[in-house]
Formats: structure tokens, C-alpha cells, sequence
């Protein structure tokens, strides 16, 4: 066989094996490890190998307190350095509300002042330049649950611990709000119904509820009324969003809003949930579920996710992802003219061709749901693990 055709089968093998783009799970059997960290170090709460459930408290830490500064020099009209003489105690002392903590006498007697504490605990410095004292509140605890319930696979010292359970897990494109918790409840009927704010009623209260093709502000509003731990659905339209937000979210990173946790498992728009994500939700419907809308779009990617612990473990059967995109391979397109559409891998070339930008890139050919054949970048897909 000539050199050059060697070398062409050989570029067009490599490329298909590793031709892989990280994209989104819709799984519904999986291993699912979450990391259990502490902000700063602190004491663990569990062993390697015990059993949790959603609201074990894995680990726990105390943050100090927020500083508080007391003008003391400025309150007596008196030089900075002064205060340092007056002091009852000295720096490092634990202190109570109202408790008096400085004194200052002058001419003879005639002139007495006091200076009591206005909180609990503990001063930090008193400045002989400015005359200022710094007392920090209590410190703060902070605990660490594990969110799923499941088993302790490793404990980090001081920091925190991994968790692992199996169930069902699903990756969003978008969601707000942190960690919950609750009964799943799907009221539609299909992936492309829209739930309306009447259908939400309220036993769904701390439930997590299946919103289906479109997520409405007035059935967002709704949820919230009732006291929805969470709701999931296909799409948002952007407009309303910012409505909900009050502002535009941009780049930035989400998770950490109040008050109900939303994931969006395709995009903005009135988009159908895919069919495999409804399913599975729809199979479990009445489980407990957990959920965390926490995004990153930027590097580092971080998905928003709902994981529905079970074990009924289910046989993996085809090729694995880690064998890259192949012809049939399930794909995502994250970029317009297709934004948001399921497609199936027909053909990748191995040949670089030009794009209305002028740039040479790989591309794919690919089958949209509606039949319709189109070549987009390979950078503008993710692969869906199923």
C-alpha cells in the first residue's frame, strides 16, 4: 500500500478515536463521587466506609467572626496612644456585650470615661497610632452535609470527605441556586408539554418539580409560592430570567442564590426536553432527587446536575465515550445557527475546510432530529453520555 495512503488511513483512524468532545451525561445508571470540602480546615465528622444520608454532617469548621472598630481616641477626644493604657484587657481577651473594657481618668479624678464592648468577642489589636480598637464577633460554624446520600469512600483530613452513591445522574446546560433535596414530581405528561402555574399545587412543597419543554416565570413564581425545593425544564427564555433575577447573570458563576434551586437541561428558548432526560425523570417519578444549579461557562466548566440516588444498576452495553466520537455517537450543538439542537454523528471528515469566518477547522457531519443534514465544527458540539 503506498506511504500516502497509508499515512491517510492511518490520520483518518486517529481522528475518530480521538475525536472526543467532553459534553453532558444523561445517565441513568452511574457512580457518582462528590467531593466534600471545608472552606478552611476543620474537624471530620465521619469515617471512611459509613453510611450518610442527604443532611449527614460530614465536616465542620468555625470562620472568625466579622471585625468591629471601636474609635476610641476619637470617642474620648483623647491622643491614639492613650488607649493603650487604658485597657482593662489585653489583646486577645474574650469580651461580653456591654462589658466595659476601657477606662480613662484625667485631672485628678475629675474626668472619668468608660468604654463597654458592643458585641461578643474577642479583641484582636488596639493601635497606638490611630487609637482605634478591633474586636472580631464569635466565630462562625460552618458545616458540610453530603448532600447524597450514600457511602464514605475517603476521608481528607481536615478537609473534608468523598461521597459516593449510584443513581441516576444528569448534567443542565444552566441552572441558579444551590444544593436540595426532595421528592421528585413530574405533572406533565411529555417532554414537550409546558407546565402551567396551575398544575403546581400545594403538596409540592420541598418537592423538586418537572417543568418539561419551558420553565415560565409565572409558573417559576408559582413553585416558589408553594415552596418548591427545585424545578427543572427544557428551556427559559431569557427575557423572563431577567425578570426573575432582577439582572442579567453574564459569565459569572451561579449557585449561590436564595431561595429555589432551577436547572435547564437544553438552553434559552421554548426547547423540548430530550426525550432520554424526561424519560428517566419520568421512571422516577415520587424518588428522592438531588439537585445543585451551581454554573460555570467559563473555564473550568461547571454543570448544573441532578442525581437520583437508586440501585438498580443497569448493564452498560456499546461503545464507551472514551473511544471519542464515532458515526452514531449522540451530540449536542452549543452554537448557532443550531444552538441547542440533538443531533447524531454521521461522518467525520478528515479534511480541514473553511468556515464563513475564514478559518480552516474540523468538522462533522450531523443528522438533526427533524432529518435535516448539517456540517458544524467539532468545537461547536458536546457528545451526550447515555
Amino acid at each position: 500500500m503506498p506511504k500516502k495512503q497509508v499515512e491517510e488511513q492511518g490520520e483518518k483512524s486517529s481522528t475518530q478515536a480521538f475525536a472526543y468532545t467532553p459534553g453532558l451525561k444523561i445517565k441513568e445508571s452511574e457512580v457518582v463521587e462528590k467531593e466534600r470540602k471545608l472552606p478552611i480546615l476543620g474537624e471530620i465528622l465521619v469515617k471512611t466506609n459509613d453510611d450518610v444520608k442527604n443532611d449527614t454532617r460530614v465536616a465542620q469548621t468555625f470562620v472568625p467572626g466579622d471585625p468591629y472598630i471601636v474609635d476610641a481616641a476619637n470617642m474620648w477626644g483623647v491622643v491614639p496612644d492613650v488607649i493603650q493604657e487604658c485597657m482593662l484587657k489585653p489583646v486577645g481577651s474574650k469580651v461580653n456585650k456591654g462589658e466595659t473594657i476601657a477606662k480613662y481618668t484625667a485631672f485628678f479624678g475629675l474626668i472619668k470615661k468608660s468604654l463597654e464592648s458592643p458585641l461578643e468577642g474577642t479583641i484582636e489589636t488596639v493601635s497606638p497610632l490611630t487609637g482605634q480598637i478591633i474586636i472580631t464577633g464569635l466565630p462562625v460554624p460552618v458545616y458540610i452535609d453530603a448532600y447524597v446520600p450514600g457511602k464514605v469512600k475517603e476521608v481528607m483530613p481536615r478537609e473534608g470527605a468523598v461521597i459516593e452513591t449510584h443513581g441516576v445522574f444528569i448534567q443542565g446546560i444552566f441552572g441558579i441556586g444551590g444544593e436540595k433535596f426532595g421528592k421528585l414530581r413530574v405533572p406533565v405528561e411529555s417532554a414537550k408539554d409546558v407546565l402551567s402555574a396551575d398544575q403546581i399545587t400545594p403538596d409540592m412543597k420541598d418537592c423538586i418539580i418537572v417543568a418539561g419543554s419551558l420553565v415560565k416565570l409565572d409558573t417559576l413564581r408559582k413553585a416558589i409560592q408553594i415552596g418548591a425545593a427545585g424545578i427543572i425544564g427544557g428551556g427559559i427564555n431569557s427575557d423572563e430570567l431577567v425578570k426573575f433575577m432582577g439582572y442579567e447573570i453574564g459569565v459569572a458563576i451561579t449557585g449561590e442564590e436564595e431561595g429555589i434551586t432551577m436547572i435547564i437541561t437544553e438552553g434559552f428558548g421554548n426547547m423540548n426536553m430530550h426525550l432520554n432526560t424526561f424519560k428517566i425523570l419520568k421512571k422516577y417519578d415520587g424518588q428522592k432527587a438531588c439537585i445543585n444549579g451551581e454554573t460555570q461557562i467559563r473555564a473550568g466548566v461547571i454543570r448544573p446536575e441532578v442525581i437520583i440516588p437508586h440501585e438498580n444498576r443497569i448493564s452498560k452495553t456499546g461503545a464507551e465515550l472514551s473511544d471519542g466520537m464515532v458515526s452514531g455517537t449522540l451530540i449536542r450543538i452549543i452554537r448557532e445557527p443550531y444552538f441547542g439542537a440533538i443531533a447524531k454523528v454521521l461522518s467525520l471528515p478528515v479534511e480541514l475546510q473553511m468556515m464563513e469566518s475564514g478559518s480552516y477547522v474540523r468538522v462533522l457531519e450531523a443528522e438533526l432530529e427533524n432529518g435535516q443534514r448539517v456540517i458544524v465544527p467539532r468545537a461547536n458540539v458536546e457528545i451526550i453520555e447515555e
